[in-house]
């Protein structure tokens, strides 16, 4: 697997590929006629792997999301649109490298992107600063999501992150306000907004761009409060309790229709999106498609009142 990296789960699954690719080059390089035993091998590699990701369980699931070649914002921009031109800075501090903005052609249409950008080696995780966004960053999605207002563009946003920064910083430059002014205006922003959560979309660092008529999830992606390390230090005083933390937050795809806090789980390509990101991508524009053609077709009443109906509604107990 690239750059070596292997799941405990995954390691049966990566077993039987390497089995597969050996045997392949013995049949090539020794003229030996194996293709009924690869193609049983195949078989068993096929069934293998849809067993192993139809029973995976919810911390499986946030390592998952957190897999380092698995699809980033910038990977579905490169995959779903054409023409983006990233715009930067909110105008008031400075630009916020953890979330990439600006408009785009999807499937015909003008939209405008926002998405939280993480990196994958060290340098690049530094200037992305781990997706983790700063209060200037949650300003600039502002400022681009008014500005696709102003031109009646629909706004697509992905959400990719292990949370707000809680640095020193942040907190100064008023991280809190940042992040209740995002979600205030999105609620009664006056184009179609669709959120996708792609990995991670961890407490107010994720609704700060989460507000909208449409929440997506990828299947093996997580959306939570908080974090499983970070329930469990709360808890238990042990970051490693994050496993039994992850199965009592509920924070997986499923869990999350169940509960009606999001609208659809995207089905990704088998081995998880890691593994095919032009797959992953095209389930995700198929959903994406579907319903801009319905949310473009409502008129601005019409669109904020299903908005404000989807979020209020969220949340209730009824207890007998």
């Amino acid at each position: 697997m690239a750059n070596g990296i292997v799941l405990e789960f995954e390691k049966p699954i990566v077993e039987l590929e390497q089995k597969i690719l050996e045997m392949r080059e013995f049949a090539k390089g020794e003229s030996v006629e194996l293709s009924h035993e690869i193609e049983s091998l195949e078989r068993k590699l096929d069934k293998l792997t849809r067993e192993i990701y139809s029973n995976l369980t919810r911390w499986q699931r946030v390592q998952l999301a957190r897999h380092p070649r698995r699809p980033y914002t910038l990977d579905y921009i490169e995959h779903l649109t054409e023409g983006f031109i990233e715009l930067h800075g909110d105008r008031g501090y400075s630009d916020d490298k953890a979330v990439v903005c600006g408009p785009a052609h999807f499937s015909g249409r003008k939209v405008m992107i926002i998405g939280q950008q993480k990196g994958r080696d060290t340098k690049s995780k530094l200037y992305r600063n781990f997706g983790m966004m700063h209060p200037e960053g949650y300003r600039k999605a502002l400022r681009i999501m008014k500005l696709a207002e102003k031109f009646n563009l629909p706004i697509l946003i992905f959400v990719d992150t292990p949370g707000a920064f809680p640095g020193l910083g942040a907190e100064e430059r008023g991280q809190a306000e940042a992040i209740a002014r995002n979600i205030k205006e999105m609620a009664r922003l006056t184009v179609p907004i669709i959120i996708s959560i792609i990995g991670e979309g961890a407490s107010g660092g994720a609704l700060g761009i989460g507000v909208g008529d449409v929440v997506l999830m990828m299947e093996h992606s997580w959306y939570s409060v908080i974090s499983p390390e970070g329930c469990a230090a709360i808890l238990w005083r042990d970051a490693a309790k994050a496993p039994d933390a992850a199965e009592a937050l509920k924070l997986a795809a499923p869990d999350l229709i169940d509960l009606e806090i999001i609208d659809r789980i995207v089905p990704e390509p088998s081995g998880g999106a890691h593994r095919d990101h032009a797959g992953a991508a095209r389930a995700l524009a198929s959903t994406i498609d579907e319903y801009l053609d319905t949310l473009i077709g409502l008129s601005v009443e019409e669109l904020l009142e299903r908005r404000l109906e989807k979020f209020r509604k969220m949340g209730v107990f009824c207890h007998e």
